[in-house]
């Protein structure tokens, strides 16, 4: 895909999750990860034989796992957001591959929490667009209960609130639901998807 093209519509299936468009799989590949956990001198489990700089991050548009290789050197933070296109990046050498949630370290699986609620709020204008659209999954789930701490009650609200005026941000929701902490329920609705302990995925692309 041209870097030129402007992205398709999004289109949604029946929970409000994209099926194409600039929210979802309109890229092929990511183009930016926050960085979980490194080693300055590790080895991939990925690719055989590959050493260096590991990095253990979180893809910031399809929210997968991923194993980096760094440029020799590099130096990198916790939680720092990282370019990974394929062309023009300044400290990440290769893709190693995608990790399953056992794959990552301790030390990655204690970040987890606080980095997904950092990528957010960084992308909020992505995840109130799901709130403002999300439909029910079945007549008798609306695919907004599956974001934990939205029951029935929060949810019927939710939707009568959006349908006078769609919510802004996450304080406009907060503000006229109620919904404490909106972006942490996101996050850890993010978390249980990555940890494989949700049936179907929301957000998570595999």
């Amino acid at each position: 895909m041209s870097g030129q093209q402007p992205p398709p519509p999004s289109t949604q299936d029946a929970s409000g999750h994209f099926s194409q468009g600039e929210h979802s799989q309109a890229r092929k590949y990511e183009e930016h990860a926050y960085v979980l956990d490194f080693t300055p001198r590790g080895k991939s489990i990925k690719v055989r034989g590959r050493e260096g700089v590991i990095i253990q991050a979180i893809g910031e548009e399809r929210l997968t796992l991923l194993e980096l290789l760094g440029i020799p050197n590099t130096t990198v933070e916790i939680g720092e957001r990282l370019y990974i296109g394929r062309e023009g990046r300044e400290k990440v050498s290769s893709v190693l591959g995608r990790l399953e949630y056992t794959d990552i370290s301790q030390s990655a699986k204690n970040e987890l929490p606080n980095i997904i609620e950092k990528l957010v709020v960084a992308n909020e204008k992505r995840f109130i667009y799901y709130i403002n659209n999300a439909q029910p999954i079945t007549p008798r789930i609306h695919a907004l209960e599956l974001i934990p701490g939205i029951g029935k009650t929060y949810m019927m609200t939710i939707i009568k609130e959006r349908d006078k005026k769609k919510f802004e941000n996450f304080s406009d929701l907060q503000t006229r639901v109620g919904l404490r902490d909106p972006a942490k329920l996101v996050a850890k609705r993010i978390i249980d998807e990555i940890m494989g302990q949700a049936r179907m995925n929301l957000f998570v692309r595999k």
